[in-house]
Order: C-alpha cells, then sequence, then structure tokens
C-alpha cells in the first residue's frame, strides 16, 4: 500500500512537472529555432566576409525588416509595392501562391484599412443557446423588399485559422466583445484555453435575447 501511495505521488509530480516544463520547452525551442532561421538570411554574406558572429544576422534581419516597413509606408514605396504586384498578379502560378499569402499576412496587419479582421465577434450558431467565435470580415447591405437590411460578414474558423464558414449575419445580432484582434487570433490558435474567464461587450445594446 505504501509503495502505491509513493508511486501515485511521484506520477502526479511527475506529470506536474511535464505541464509546467512544457510550454516552457515548446516556447525556447520555437524562438530558437526563430532566431536561427532569421539568422541564416545575412550571416552567409557575414561569413563571406569572414565575420562569425552569432545573432548578427538576426540583427540585421530584423534592422531590413524594419527598414522595409518604413520604406513601404511612404508613397514612393506603396507606388514601388503597387507595380511589383501588377507583375506578381499577371504570372499564371505565382499570383495564386502571392493572394493567399498576402490574405493571410493581411489578417493580422496593423494598418486597420487594409486588417482582414476588423473586429472579433460571437453570433448565436448553429442554435440557440449556442455561440461560435469569429472575426468581422466585412459588412454588405442586402437590399429586399423590407428594406435596406445591414449585414456583418462573419469568418468562423473551424479547423485552424485559415479555413472556416462564412456567414451573414444582421449586424444587431452580432455580438462585440471587448477583445482585440490579436487576442481572438491567440483564443482561436489554442483551442480556446486562452479564452479570459469573462467577456464584457462593447456596446450593451447589441446584445439580444432571442425568445423565440
Amino acid at each position: 500500500t505504501f509503495s502505491k501511495v509513493v508511486r501515485s505521488w511521484a506520477s502526479k509530480k511527475f506529470m506536474t512537472g511535464c505541464v509546467i516544463l512544457f510550454p516552457i520547452a515548446v516556447t525556447f525551442y520555437i524562438t530558437w529555432w526563430f532566431i536561427h532561421f532569421v539568422d541564416g538570411f545575412f550571416s552567409p554574406i557575414y561569413a563571406q566576409l569572414g565575420i562569425d558572429v552569432f545573432g548578427l544576422g538576426f540583427m540585421t534581419s530584423i534592422t531590413f525588416i524594419f527598414l522595409v516597413g518604413v520604406f513601404m509606408s511612404s508613397w514612393l514605396g506603396t507606388s514601388v509595392l503597387g507595380l511589383g504586384e501588377w507583375f506578381i498578379k499577371r504570372m499564371p502560378f505565382v499570383r495564386h501562391i502571392y493572394n493567399a499569402s498576402k490574405q493571410i499576412s493581411s489578417a493580422i496587419s496593423p494598418d486597420q484599412n487594409t486588417q482582414a479582421f476588423k473586429e472579433v465577434a460571437i453570433i448565436r450558431h448553429p442554435r440557440i443557446g449556442e455561440y461560435a467565435f469569429g472575426f468581422i470580415t466585412s459588412s454588405v447591405v442586402l437590399q429586399n423588399y423590407a428594406g435596406d437590411e445591414e449585414l456583418c460578414c462573419v469568418y468562423v474558423p473551424t479547423n485552424h485559422l485559415y479555413i472556416g464558414d462564412i456567414f451573414l449575419v444582421n449586424a444587431k445580432d452580432v455580438i462585440r466583445p471587448n477583445l482585440s484582434v490579436r487576442e481572438g487570433i491567440e483564443i482561436v490558435v489554442s483551442g480556446g484555453m486562452s479564452m479570459p474567464q469573462t467577456l464584457s461587450t462593447l456596446d450593451p445594446g447589441s446584445i439580444r435575447v432571442d425568445r423565440s
């Protein structure tokens, strides 16, 4: 009996250690891989010059990305980018890869004018009493015999962030929680494990109780 208690205690403590160390190990591994990956862009150039300093290529890459962001924010950079996209979109196979990659990157763009995900949204789906977590990507006005109706295009991820369903929901039925797009993406990627215990809405009037 004593040995069973000891084994049970040791097993629980071992699993506790795994639970604590696993996210730390994954974080350090991905960070280390990312540093080596980014460092590999410019480190061969320094190697040809006889300079062997770890991290120098990484710092050069980060500086280069920053300068590209500064340049592309200017009028000249926007013009150059537009010209480059004009050529790329006329290439039969390359344009599909570029368009898909651009949609993915625009999802987390800090520019609200080009950001694919405008707001985090909660909609009633698939039935009353159940809710789906998604992102507002655009809005549309539906013209019918009863008058104009404003609809929100809500993207609801399924398997992972970039595969999902599109729902057109009346703007009054869309619940907007007090979450940023980045927080919403983190919740989706984590499978809901990073969901806060309490959600508040940006507009209390947007919450309607369906009594049908």
